[in-house]
C-alpha cells in the first residue's frame, strides 16, 4: 500500500500536455474561422450553416454531457456508494429515444436556431422571454460552477496552478467559440472525447496492472458490497434505487437533451433529419462508453483504497479530489499520464463551457437582437454572434470567480440548474403534445414548477437528507500508516459537488424535513415537469384553450411516426412478395437482380420531402 506522502507531484512533462491539450484545441477554432470562406452569417456561426453529419455531433453531445464535474464525481461515487449509478445506462437510452422521437422531429421541422424560438411560434414573445432569461440565468450560473470547482479539486491535490488553470480554460475556450463558431465547438468536442478517454484509459489500465488483473477488482468490488446494481425500493425519499434512477433520471437528463438549448443547437445542424436522429442513437453508444469508463474507475479505486481511505483518513478533503489523487498515486513514474488526466478532466470543462457559450451567444442573438432589430444585414449579424460569444466568455470566466467566494452555495446553485431544467421541459411538453394547452396555461405552468421544484430543493440544502438514505457504504482505515506521513501539500476545504453536509441534528429538524424536503435529488426536476404540464393544462382548459387553432406544425403528429409505417408497410409487402415467389419461383440471372437492387426502407423519399419542406420553411421564417 502506498502511503499518502509517496503521491507524486507535477512535473513539466505534465504541464506540456496539459498546455498540447489547449493549443490544439486553439488551432482547431482558427482552422473554422478561415475555412470554407469563414463565418459569413450568423447561421455558419451559430448552427455550422446546418451542414453538420452524424458522427462529429454525435461525440460533441457526449463531450458535452461529460463534464469535469462527471470526470470527477462519477467515480467518487461509485466508489463510496457502489455501482447502481450504471443503472443510468437504461435512463439515457430512454431519454435519446424521447429526445429523437419527441422533440427533435417538431425542432427540425421548424428550421429554428433557438429552442425558445419555439416558445413564441407556439404561445406568445412573454412565454419566449421567460423561457430565454430562466436559460441564460442557470447556464452563466452552471458554467462559472463548471469552470471552478474541478480547477480547485485539482489545484488541491496535484497544486496544479488554480487561476492559472482557470483563466487558460477560459480564454481558449472563449477564443475558438469566437473564432470558428458551433463547428470550432463540435470539432475542438471530438478532440476533447478522445483525450478524456485516454485519460480515463490510463488510470483503468494501470490499476488493474497494480491489482493484478479485473478479477481482483471485481473480487474486492463484490466482498466490499460495491457491485449494488438492483435495488427496487420503491421509497421515494432514498437517494439512489432503481426507480428513482430510471423515473427521476430520465425527467432530469430529458430537460437537458430534449430540450436544453446546448444540446438541441448541436443535432438540429445537421444536414439531414436522418443525421440529426442518428446523432442522438450514436452519441447514446458514447455515454454507455463514458459510463463504463467511470463505473470502472469508481471500482478500481475502492479496490486500490479498500483498507485505507484517503477521504477518511483525511488526505483528501472531498470525494472529488479522490480521482485525481488516485491519477498522482498510480501514474506517478510515468511522466506526463498525470498530465494526461488532468487534460481529460479539463476537456470535460472545455466542452461543456464551449457548447454553453455558443448557446448563450444562439439564443441571445435569435431572442433578444433579431426580433427588434429586424434590418440588421446578415454580415452584421455575424459580428454581433461572435461579439456575444466573447461577452459570454468573460462573463462565465468572472462567475468562476464569483463561484470561489460563494463556498457551500456551489451545491444549491448546481442544484438549481436542475431545478430549472424540469419546469422548461413540462413548457416545452406542454406545446408540442397537447393542442389545447394555451399561453395562460403555459406561463402559470412554468411558475408553478418552478416554485415548487424551488421549494423543494432549497429546502434540502438547509435541510439535508439523514445519512440513512443516502446508503454510503463502509470505508475502512485498517491499512493506513500514519506514521510515515509526510505530505507535502496542503488542503483547505472544497465546497463539495456531491451532496455531502453535516447532518443538522434531528431535534431542530421541521416535519417536512423527513418527507418533502427528503426527497431524492433526481425527483426535483420530475417534480418541476409534473407540476407545469398538470397546471398548465388545468388553467388551459379553464381558459377557453379547446377553442383555439394551432398550426399542427408545431405539434407532434402521427405524420412524425410515419416512417415507421412506411418500414412496417415494406416489410409487409416485401413478405408478401416473398410468398408469392415461392408459389411462382423461377429461376432469375444474379446481373438482373443487381440492376434491379432493393428498397431499403430506411432511406427513403421521406427525407427527400421532409429536407425541402424544411427548406422552404426556413425561407418563409427567415
Amino acid at each position: 500500500m502506498v502511503t499518502p506522502g509517496d503521491i507524486g507531484s507535477f512535473t513539466v512533462w505534465d504541464y506540456l500536455v496539459f498546455a498540447l491539450m489547449l493549443l490544439i484545441s486553439a488551432v482547431i477554432g482558427i482552422y473554422y474561422a478561415f475555412a470554407g470562406g469563414g463565418q459569413k452569417t450568423s447561421k455558419d456561426f451559430l448552427m455550422g450553416g446546418r451542414s453538420m453529419t452524424a458522427v462529429p455531433v454525435a461525440l460533441s453531445l457526449t463531450a458535452s454531457f461529460m463534464s469535469a464535474v462527471t470526470v470527477l464525481g462519477t467515480p467518487a461515487e461509485v466508489y463510496r456508494f457502489g455501482a447502481m449509478f450504471s443503472i443510468f445506462a437504461i435512463t439515457y437510452a430512454i431519454v435519446v429515444v424521447i429526445s429523437s422521437e419527441v422533440f427533435l422531429p417538431v425542432f427540425y421541422r421548424l428550421g429554428i436556431t433557438s429552442t425558445y424560438e419555439y416558445l413564441e411560434l407556439r404561445f406568445n414573445k412573454f412565454v419566449r422571454l421567460l423561457g430565454t432569461i430562466l436559460f441564460i440565468i442557470q447556464t452563466i450560473l452552471y458554467t462559472g460552477i463548471v469552470i471552478y470547482a474541478p480547477a480547485l479539486a485539482l489545484n488541491q491535490v496535484t497544486g496544479f496552478h488554480l487561476w492559472g488553470a482557470v483563466v487558460a480554460t477560459g480564454v481558449v475556450c472563449t477564443f475558438y467559440c469566437t473564432m470558428g463558431g458551433l463547428k470550432a465547438v463540435v470539432w475542438t468536442d471530438v478532440f476533447q472525447v478522445g483525450i478524456m478517454v485516454a485519460g480515463f484509459s490510463s488510470v483503468i489500465i494501470r490499476a488493474v496492472v497494480v491489482q493484478g488483473g479485473i478479477g481482483p477488482i471485481l473480487n474486492d468490488s463484490y466482498y466490499g458490497d460495491r457491485l449494488n446494481f438492483w435495488d427496487f425500493n420503491p421509497s421515494p425519499l432514498q437517494r439512489h434505487s432503481f426507480w428513482t434512477i430510471v423515473v427521476g433520471g430520465t425527467f432530469t437528463w430529458a430537460g437537458i437533451y430534449g430540450v436544453n438549448q446546448s444540446q438541441v443547437q448541436r443535432y438540429i445542424a445537421c444536414k439531414t433529419r436522418f443525421q440529426a436522429k442518428m446523432s442522438l442513437y450514436v452519441n447514446l453508444l458514447g455515454l454507455w462508453a463514458i459510463l463504463a469508463c467511470a463505473v470502472l474507475s469508481g471500482l478500481a479505486m475502492y479496490s486500490i483504497y479498500k483498507d485505507c481511505d484517503p477521504w477518511t483518513a483525511k488526505f483528501v478533503s472531498a470525494p472529488d479530489q479522490l480521482m485525481p489523487y488516485l491519477a498522482l498515486d498510480i501514474l506517478r513514474d510515468y511522466p506526463g499520464l498525470p498530465g494526461l488526466f488532468v487534460s481529460c478532466a479539463y476537456s470535460g470543462t472545455l466542452s461543456t463551457v464551449s457548447s454553453s457559450i455558443n448557446a448563450l451567444a444562439a439564443v441571445t442573438v435569435e431572442d433578444l437582437i433579431k426580433p427588434y432589430f429586424k434590418s440588421l444585414s446578415e454580415a452584421k449579424m455575424s459580428w454581433i454572434s461572435k461579439g456575444t460569444s466573447l461577452i459570454y466568455g468573460a462573463i462565465c470566466i468572472a462567475m468562476a470567480a464569483l463561484a470561489s467566494l460563494m463556498g457551500g452555495l456551489l451545491q444549491a446553485a448546481l442544484s438549481i440548474f436542475g431545478m430549472v431544467g424540469g419546469p422548461l421541459l413540462g413548457l416545452f411538453t406542454l406545446g408540442i403534445i397537447f393542442p389545447f394547452a394555451n399561453s395562460l396555461g403555459a406561463v402559470i405552468g412554468l411558475l408553478s414548477g418552478f416554485t415548487i421544484s424551488l421549494w423543494v430543493g432549497i429546502g434540502s440544502q438547509i435541510y439535508p437528507p439523514l445519512a440513512s438514505s443516502n446508503l454510503a457504504k463502509p470505508l475502512s482505515l485498517v491499512g493506513c500508516n500514519f506514521t510515515s506521513i509526510e505530505s507535502n501539500w496542503t488542503s483547505t476545504v472544497m465546497p463539495m459537488m456531491t451532496t455531502l453536509f453535516p447532518e443538522t441534528q434531528v431535534s431542530s429538524r421541521p416535519e417536512l424535513a423527513d418527507s418533502w424536503y427528503s426527497l431524492s435529488y433526481l425527483y426535483f426536476s420530475t417534480l418541476g415537469t409534473l407540476v407545469s404540464v398538470i397546471v398548465g393544462l388545468i388553467v388551459s382548459l379553464l381558459s377557453g384553450g379547446l377553442k383555439q387553432n394551432i398550426n399542427r406544425d408545431f405539434l407532434l403528429t402521427s405524420e412524425d411516426f410515419s416512417y415507421l409505417n412506411v418500414l412496417f408497410s415494406s416489410c409487409k409487402k416485401k413478405g408478401q412478395e416473398e410468398k408469392v415467389e415461392v408459389l411462382n419461383w423461377k429461376a432469375r440471372s444474379t446481373d438482373t437482380y443487381v440492376e434491379q437492387g432493393t428498397d431499403n426502407p430506411t432511406f427513403n423519399h421521406m427525407e427527400m420531402t421532409s429536407t425541402e419542406k424544411r427548406e422552404k420553411m426556413n425561407g418563409i421564417i427567415a
